[in-house]
This record gives C-alpha cells, sequence and structure tokens, in this order.
C-alpha cells in the first residue's frame, strides 16, 4: 500500500531526494508528471531534470534510483 500525494508534495519529495544522491547536489527535479492510464502505485514519472553542475550520468542514475524509492512509498492522488 503507497501513501497518495499531490503533485507539489511528490515533485518537493523527489527534488529533495535526487539533491541527497552522490554527485546531484545542484541538479533539480522541475516537476513529476502523472501517467493517465495508470491508476495505483508507480503513476508517476520524473520526466525532466535541470542538471546545474552535476554530470549526466549522475543524474541519470539518481533519477532511477529516487523514482524506484519513491515510487515504493508515494503514489499522485489524481484530480477527477
Amino acid at each position: 500500500m503507497t501513501i497518495g500525494k499531490n503533485n507539489a508534495e511528490l515533485t518537493q519529495l523527489a527534488d529533495e531526494a535526487l539533491r541527497g544522491q552522490p554527485g546531484c547536489e545542484t541538479a533539480r527535479v522541475r516537476a513529476v508528471d502523472g501517467l493517465p492510464d495508470v491508476r495505483e502505485g508507480r503513476n508517476w514519472e520524473i520526466p525532466n531534470v535541470v542538471l546545474g553542475e552535476s554530470l549526466i550520468s549522475d543524474v541519470d542514475r539518481a533519477v532511477l534510483t529516487v523514482h524506484r524509492q519513491l515510487g515504493r512509498k508515494f503514489h499522485e492522488l489524481m484530480n477527477g
């Protein structure tokens, strides 16, 4: 069972988790996007990240890690 969060809450959680990953201190998650055809579990994705001074290889690895970790705990509350 996962905990429902709104888009702003998920974005903040993803941003903080990403910046906590090695080499990603300056990277930023702009927003998370909901997946309209997925109703439970990992129903969101991290489509865009601002690299800052971080290397793309570090950010790429970190985004996968963050999505996997947070996706096990949280789902996005969909409107409608």
